[in-house]
């Protein structure tokens, strides 16, 4: 098989790595990769939101299999102009990425089908959002409707701060991303994330994983798109994930079927796992990434003909099947952590050269996905974006894999990158 990759984050390096290596395909091709990508296969200079390009591209390299990675070119619908043209997509619909291109959207098909949420309100008036924020209790939880990078999600402490932002994300904080606001519940509880590959009616749940949104040790400081990950989360047990599946999956996806969006590729189902059951945080239209980073590592086995089952409407009725391919009996406890640029979630410098990559590469368990790098002038591996390398690891036991990416993280040079340093806290 002849596979087309979109993206260059961590996510999409560990997605083109695990794909790589199935007997069933022949070539990666990624676009528009990044340094560690081209390693895998050829990588092309056409950025993820360029629909036209990425049409021209597609029908260049004729791929048996088109990969989505990033939630941009989801929401911007290239996944239904591929279809059109009679390319194989992971990835769902515009309709259905609505799911997380619009908190407002999501929201309202949860309550159309009773599926387990926060309390909430939508705003477009500051008067109307603070109005509602006095008959909460703090903490208050404000999200930008539209895609924010990761960074749209606040938590106000006092109602004095959840005003300001209030004020700031309707004046344009995240622009049009944030001209609609939702305010939601804070919930209690212990969050984590699980991934569902479906074709719309057939699903195979992937291991939980739990996501470290937070920049500072002990879960401190602003949100992130994510500072690290590990799987399993011990958190969902076999009696909450039933419960998952359940009141929140298989409601969701029948009702975006019956509602004519069905939903086809990778559904991201956040939950806050609380005393009285799991609640649904967000969903997501793609991969979560770093979550994707450690999944990716610790499964045994061949993760394609899922992928092309969800893309090709043959994953009902065969759901058995395709999780022995993948051998989720072998999944090997992971843990990402993640080595970001100082000054990030905000301004940070590029161009830094990075080093020791192989040294870490070669620890035993250990593979480090490159996410915002370039090659330098001089053929060196720079920093050019905000979270820069996701050092994974696995290991018989998840303080074994969490010890394992420390060490690699510590054969990396690289005075300008940081890291969190109580990845799997939870769990530990």
């Amino acid at each position: 098989m002849n596979i087309l990759l979109i993206g260059s984050g961590g996510r999409e390096h560990a997605l083109a790595w695990k794909i790589d290596q199935s007997p069933l395909v022949d070539v990666v091709h990624s676009t528009p990769g990044n340094p560690g990508m081209d390693v895998i296969g050829p990588c092309f200079d056409v950025a993820a939101d360029d629909i036209d390009n990425l049409v021209k591209l597609t029908l260049q390299v004729e791929p048996d299999l088109v990969v989505i990675g990033p939630e941009a070119p989801l929401a911007l619908g290239l996944a239904d102009v591929l279809r059109a043209r009679g390319f194989d997509v992971f990835g769902p619909s515009k309709q259905a990425a609505q799911l997380e291109a619009s908190k407002a959207f999501s929201k309202g098909r949860m309550k159309a089908y009773g599926v387990p949420t926060a309390a909430y309100g939508e705003f477009t008036s500051p008067e109307l959002a603070k109005a509602f924020l006095r008959t909460m209790e703090a903490p208050y939880v404000l999200k930008a409707d539209g895609l924010a990078a990761g960074k749209g999600v606040v938590i106000a402490e006092t109602l004095e701060q959840a005003d300001t932002e209030v004020d700031e994300m309707l004046s344009g904080k995240h622009g049009d991303a944030s001209a609609t606001l939702v305010i939601e519940e804070f919930m209690h509880g212990e969050e984590a994330s699980i991934f569902v590959i479906t074709d719309g009616e057939g699903a195979v749940y992937l291991p939980a994983a739990q996501d470290h949104k937070r920049v500072g040790d002990g879960d401190t400081g602003p949100n992130t798109g994510g500072m690290g990950a590990y799987a399993p989360a011990p958190v969902v047990t076999p009696a909450i994930m039933d419960r998952i599946k359940a009141e929140i999956v298989q409601p969701m996806l029948k009702g975006m079927a019956a509602d004519g969006m069905p939903y086809q590729g990778v559904l991201y189902v956040g939950v806050m796992v609380m005393e009285d059951g799991p609640k649904v945080v967000e969903f997501n239209a793609r991969f979560g990434d770093p979550e994707c980073q450690a999944l990716m590592k610790g499964l045994a086995g061949d993760i394609v003909p899922a992928i092309l089952a969800s893309a090709t409407n043959g994953l009902a009725g065969n759901e058995e099947a395709f999780e022995s391919l993948l051998e989720l009996e072998r999944f090997e406890p992971t843990a990402t952590v993640v080595l970001a640029n100082k000054g990030y979630p905000g301004s940070y410098s590029k161009g830094s050269v990075i080093n020791g990559l192989t040294d870490a590469n070669n620890l035993p368990g250990v593979t480090v996905f490159q996410a915002g790098t370039d090659r330098d002038s001089e053929n060196a591996i720079v920093a050019v974006g905000g979270r820069v390398l996701n050092v994974t690891a696995s290991g018989d036991t998840l303080k074994e894999a969490i010890d394992r990416a420390y060490a690699g993280v510590d054969r990396i040079d690289w005075p300008e990158g940081f890291c969190r340093r109580d990845i799997g806290w939870r769990a530990l």
